[in-house]
Parts: C-alpha cells; structure tokens; sequence
C-alpha cells in the first residue's frame, strides 16, 4: 500500500480517476467508434492508428496532471496549428464531441466522478470548438 500526503482537494483529475489505464481505456473507447465513423474516420490515417491513439492518450494525460509524454515526444501542444490541415467544421466538432460523450459515458460514477466528468467533458467541449477552421463558426 502506497501513503500519499496528498489531500483529495490536491489530486489532479489524472491521479483521481485512475491515471494511465483511465486515458488508455477512454481513447481505445473513443477511437474504436472514429474507426467506424463516416464523417471524421476519414480524418485518421488507415496506418496509424495507434499512433493516433497514443498521442491523443498522452495529450489528455499531460494536460489533466499525468506524465509530460506528450511534450518529451511531440513539443508544444499547438492543437489548433496541427489539425489546421482538416477541414474541421461545427458538423465534424459535434460528431466529435458525440463519439467522445459515449466512450466517457461508459465511465461508472464510481470510475469518473460527477466533478471530474464535468472538468473532463467541459475541456473535451471547449477543445473541439476551439479546432474548428471552416464555416460560421470558425476561429481563423
């Protein structure tokens, strides 16, 4: 048994929810419906998957208090720059946001807090909001 001195009101969201197996479980989730999907599949490259996957783990995973993964391999996060290539409409944003609502809602209370999955969904909200670059709604 490990003793922290962290209080609960001093862990970040990754320690409270499981850290590593938490991320990995919520992107494999995640991904496996992109694989499927129609509209934003054809955004992924066929060979990469687990590349995908991987960096889509370790962003969320640094960005919630986890391991520096991703700026040790990838540098700056620079969402809006990288995915400027994609033609990200409101249309791709929302089915986003609704494929990443299902693979979290497939998270117990017990697993994924109702705080913690308001901080989670809030961020996962803003984010893909934040990517689009064609349209009305677009940030250019």
């Amino acid at each position: 048994m490990q003793i922290s001195n962290k209080s609960e009101a001093e862990q970040t969201l990754y320690e409270a929810v499981g850290g590593e197996e938490f991320f990995r479980t919520l992107v494999q989730r995640f991904y496996a419906q992109v694989k499927e999907d129609d509209l934003i599949g054809p955004m992924y490259p066929d060979d990469d998957w687990e590349g995908a996957e991987s960096r889509l783990r370790w962003f969320l995973s640094q960005y919630w208090g986890g391991p520096r993964t991703y700026q040790e391999r990838r540098g700056n996060p620079m969402l809006r720059r990288r995915h400027f290539p994609f033609a990200i409409r409101e249309a791709e944003a929302d089915r986003w946001l609704e494929l990443m609502g299902k693979a979290v809602a497939e998270f117990d209370d017990a697993t994924l807090p109702q705080p913690y999955r308001d901080a989670l969904w809030n961020h996962m909200q803003r984010v893909a909001y934040m990517m689009i670059n064609q349209g009305p709604r677009s940030y250019e």
